[in-house]
C-alpha cells in the first residue's frame, strides 16, 4: 500500500509533468518523488529537462548527487544522473574521488566501477589509475573488479606489447605467491597473453611460477590449469595428462572438461 503522501506527490508529479511545468516548484516536487522513490527513472529524466530549461547552475544540484548516492550507492538511475549532469558541465574534477569514496565502502560496487570507467576514459584521467587499483588489492588481494579495471586501463593506455605484458606477469605473479588459490590474478595473468595473440609459452616466468608452486607442494587448481595447457604447448602430453589427472581427484563441476581434455589430448597422440 502506498502513503497518502506518496499517492499526494506522484499525482501532483504527473500533473506537472503533463503541463511540461519547468519551474523551481516542479524541481523541489522531484526532489520530494526522488525521496519517496529514487529508483523512478521518469522522475529523474524529468527533473534534467527541468534543470536545463531553468539553465540553472548545477553545484547544487551535484551536492543533491553526493547525498543520494551516499544513502543508495547502488542505485542505477542517480549514477546515470550523474553521468548527464558531468556531460552538462564538462566538469569530472569530483568523481575520482566520488567513486573512491563509494568503493571505500564497497570496493565491488558496479555502478561506481562503471562510472568510474567512463570518466577516466571520456576525460582522458588516466593518470595514477594503475597505483589506484594497486591500493585496493593491497587491503584484498581477491578484488575481482580491481583486477578488471586494471585490465582495462592498461588495454586504453600502454597496450598489450610484450614488454607490457612481461612487467603485468611480474604484479600478478606477485599476488599468485601470496595467495595461490586466488583465481583473479591467475585469470588476469592467463587473459593478458591470450586475449592479446600470445601463447603461455612465450613468458617463461608462468610456466616457472607453476613449477615452483607445485615443487613447493601447493595445488591450486588455477595454477594446475595454466600447468597442463603450458605443457599441452610444449606438446609435452603425457606431463599435461599427469597434471589433468591432479585436477580429477578434487570433486568439482569441472570433473567431464578434465576427462574431455585429456581425451583431446589422447587423440593428438594418436595421429
Amino acid at each position: 500500500m502506498y502513503s497518502g503522501r506518496f499517492k499526494d506527490v506522484y499525482s501532483y508529479m504527473a500533473a506537472v509533468m503533463q503541463l511540461k511545468e519547468y519551474s523551481t516548484r516542479a524541481l523541489e516536487l522531484t526532489t520530494d518523488a526522488i525521496d519517496l522513490n529514487a529508483a523512478n527513472y521518469t522522475v529523474w529524466q524529468y527533473r534534467r529537462e527541468i534543470l536545463r530549461h531553468l539553465a540553472m547552475d548545477l553545484t547544487a544540484e551535484m551536492q543533491f548527487t553526493d547525498g543520494v548516492i551516499a544513502e543508495q550507492p547502488k542505485n542505477y538511475q542517480v549514477w546515470h544522473h550523474r553521468r548527464c549532469l558531468i556531460e552538462m558541465t564538462g566538469d569530472p574534477s569530483q568523481e575520482l574521488e566520488l567513486t573512491a569514496a563509494t568503493l571505500a565502502k564497497d570496493a565491488k560496487n558496479y555502478h561506481a566501477w562503471d562510472h568510474r570507467q567512463w570518466v577516466v576514459s571520456q576525460y582522458g584521467l588516466w593518470e595514477g589509475e594503475l597505483e589506484f587499483v594497486e591500493g585496493l588489492l593491497k587491503e584484498d588481494l581477491r578484488n575481482n573488479s580491481a583486477w578488471n579495471h586494471r585490465y582495462y586501463v592498461v588495454t586504453n593506455t600502454a597496450g598489450w606489447t610484450a614488454e607490457v605484458i612481461e612487467r603485468e606477469l611480474e604484479f600478478a605473479c606477485s599476488y599468485i605467491r601470496k595467495a595461490p588459490n586466488n583465481e583473479s590474478p591467475w585469470n588476469y595473468a592467463t587473459g593478458m597473453i591470450k586475449s592479446n595473440g600470445f601463447c603461455l609459452t612465450e613468458f617463461k616466468v608462468l610456466g616457472e611460477l607453476c613449477e615452483e608452486l607445485y615443487g613447493k607442494g601447493v595445488r591450486s587448481p588455477f595454477g594446475l590449469k595454466v600447468w597442463a595447457e603450458v605443457h599441452e604447448e610444449k606438446k609435452e602430453y603425457e606431463k599435461a595428462i599427469g597434471v589433468y589427472e591432479e585436477l580429477k581427484r578434487e570433486p568439482t563441476v569441472r570433473y567431464a572438461y578434465w576427462e574431455y581434455k585429456m581425451k583431446c589430448i589422447r587423440e593428438l597422440m594418436a595421429c
